[in-house]
């Protein structure tokens, strides 16, 4: 076994992971540590999909760097990965998701907008085993995950109507340590499924009000 796993063997296992091609969609505040925590993991292949490049409101919020200053994020983060695990076979797609798109067998879905959430589940719920959606607003994270025909029965009831949104873009208000908090749950989520033990489908915590809840399908 490779030396840099081998604290994490009981916990990600080495063979199941090895068969896992992870999509990033969003490489915003939740996604760049997504990206970052599964390259530590030892995920083989990654796929990063964002259009955006940084902006100075992202420095605080998402952790990039002052010299990453109007580059794609895809790309800023792609050389973080890179230089965590250099035999990562990674992309970086400078482009909005399409439906046309080749994925990987694994998602983790970390976009703003519910319309957008609803059109990447509908693309890709029959090409993939694990589909994870973080979602946050200023100190309040959602994590919801499809693996099996239970969660992903209720997936579909969690893309209410717009309108039905809270007011504003989810990253309107936002904070690193939120992101990094939502990023490890959805990792959490995916080491479960790696070992096979039962996936929570829906976990919602409150980080002012210290509140944590796991809902049921």
């Amino acid at each position: 076994m490779d030396e840099r796993f081998s604290r994490q063997a009981d916990i990600v296992p080495r063979e199941r992971i090895m068969d896992c091609r992870a999509t990033v969609i969003g490489v915003g505040a939740i996604g760049r540590q997504v990206a970052l925590q599964l390259t530590a993991i030892g995920i083989p292949w990654l796929q990063l999909i964002d259009f955006d490049a940084i902006e100075e409101s992202n420095i605080a919020s998402q952790g990039y760097y002052e010299d990453d200053l109007k580059r794609f994020k895809v790309h800023a983060t792609a050389e973080i990965c890179h230089m965590i695990n250099p035999k990562l076979e990674l992309y970086a797609i400078t482009e909005r998701f399409k439906r046309t798109a080749t994925i990987g067998n694994v998602v983790f879905c970390c976009v703003d907008k519910i319309s957008t959430r609803q059109l990447i589940w509908e693309a890709v719920k029959d090409k993939i085993s694990f589909f994870c959606d973080g979602r946050m607003s200023a100190e309040v994270l959602r994590v919801i995950t499809a693996c099996d025909d239970k969660s992903r029965r209720y997936y579909p009831q969690t893309l209410f109507a717009a309108q039905q949104a809270h007011a504003g873009a989810c990253t309107a208000k936002s904070t690193i340590y939120c992101a990094n908090i939502a990023a490890g749950f959805m990792l959490a989520q995916f080491t479960k499924y790696l070992r096979m033990l039962p996936v929570d489908s829906d976990i919602q915590i409150n980080l002012l009000a210290s509140e944590f809840n796991v809902g049921a399908c």
